[in-house]
């Protein structure tokens, strides 16, 4: 597969897939630019050889063609400020104007295209779609790792309009990279933390990791689901009933491999979902009526860290609890402490985007693991073994 290190892109316009979808406040001030300064390299190394950047993106879910809060007009003047260029805006991502300003774009110039998805064709991948934005540079940069699952018109059906001429930006290559490193090539003991909401969510990943990992530590409001099948009283915690018999399963599957899969002993447990509820430390397979576990608890802290610590491969998806709240951002906080101690004591650490990119960026230790994915979703699909659309349009070669 090609990459850009591999493409000299003097004189030229390189269109660049990247995945700004970054959050705005109600003022449209980005409140985190994460995926923005992820891009930077890419773009770099194209302006360097002397090409110009069309950038493409989508911004939120729009529902119903442009809408103000998911205009990438928003992200201009950070742009501008990172390039120390003026960075030029087409108010529609196709058409005369799009097509005259991406003309026009001379070497070392930017021009970012508005919203994708104000086209409800982007998602359904039309060709016709895929066409149009096509015409608009001389060859295809993907660099949106986060939305490489999807078979979208602008990070898989556009490839096929760029036969010699698409190659991979460094944002995709670094994740495909790191993927590999916890798939292929690990040093043990391994440790897998899954946490979240929902086990619906992480069955595919859990089953595949079974053959893997050492230590598989669950957290979160899927761990209710396993205390259950486990014969645990959960009281109102968050259950996927029709999970039940799967978690017993996963449990079985864990013991008949010699994987040492964790749950959380004791819980942190509120008697509402609110920060200001009345809590409690409970054993989490003896959950009162109408109490709820919302974080792990003390016990399950120090079980958890300690393995943590004595791991040199580690993969994280998925906070402990609701980390969003304080009262119950603490289970997520230690893990993020005891990942960084084995990072700095030589191990490799992955945090698998999404939530657990966004605690640990929250904490202030994206420097101080080794790998933060931009990409949650994509970067499980691919682990579950799933082939990934917007990569494998720039790996074919017959179109």
């Amino acid at each position: 597969m090609r990459t850009v290190d591999e493409y000299n892109f003097a004189g030229k316009k390189a269109l660049v897939r990247v995945d700004f979808n970054v959050p705005l406040d109600a003022e449209y001030h980005i409140t985190d630019d994460t995926r923005i300064r992820a891009a930077v390299p890419t773009i770099n190394k194209i302006l360097q050889d002397g090409g110009a950047v069309i950038l493409m993106s989508h911004l939120g879910r729009p529902k119903t063609g442009p809408e103000e809060k998911y205009s990438l007009k928003h992200l201009v003047n950070r742009l501008s400020e990172e390039f120390n260029t003026t960075v030029h805006f087409a108010a529609d991502c196709i058409g005369d104007e799009a097509l005259e300003l991406a003309r026009n774009l001379q070497p070392g110039e930017i021009l970012l295209l508005e919203n994708l998805r104000f086209y409800k064709e982007e998602e359904k991948g039309d060709a016709a779609f895929a066409e149009k934005l096509a015409q608009l540079g001389d060859v295809y940069v993907n660099d949106a790792f986060g939305t490489a699952h999807r078979e979208h018109a602008s990070t898989a059906v556009i490839a096929r309009y760029f036969p010699k001429d698409k190659v991979m930006g460094y944002v995709m290559q670094a994740e495909l990279d790191n993927a590999r490193r916890v798939l292929d090539n690990v040093e043990r003991p391994y440790t897998a933390i899954m946490g979240g909401a929902k086990i619906s969510d992480k069955i595919m990943i859990i089953e595949r990791l079974m053959d893997k990992v050492d230590n598989l530590i669950i957290g979160g409001g899927m761990s209710y689901t396993f205390v259950k099948a486990d014969g645990g009283e959960i009281g109102a915690s968050l259950l996927e009933a029709d999970k039940v018999d799967l978690a017993a399963r996963l449990i079985a599957m864990a013991r008949e491999k010699g994987v040492n899969l964790m749950i959380p002993v004791d819980s942190v447990v509120a008697d509402a979902f609110s920060n200001d509820a009345n809590i409690d430390i409970s054993l989490s397979h003896h959950i009162k009526p109408l109490w709820m576990g919302l974080d792990i608890g003390p016990e399950a802290r120090e079980q958890y860290a300690d393995v943590i610590r004595n791991s040199k491969t580690i993969l994280w998806n998925g906070p402990m609890g609701v980390f969003e709240m304080s009262n119950f951002s603490v289970g997520t906080e230690a893990i993020a402490d005891a990942v960084v101690d084995a990072t700095r004591l030589g191990a490799y650490s992955l945090i698998g985007g999404g939530d657990s990119a966004a605690a640990v960026n929250k904490f202030g230790y994206a420097d101080r693991v080794s790998y933060v994915s931009t990409g949650g979703g994509a970067l499980l699909e691919y682990m579950e073994g799933k082939t990934l659309p917007g990569v494998a349009a720039i790996e074919r070669d017959d179109y």
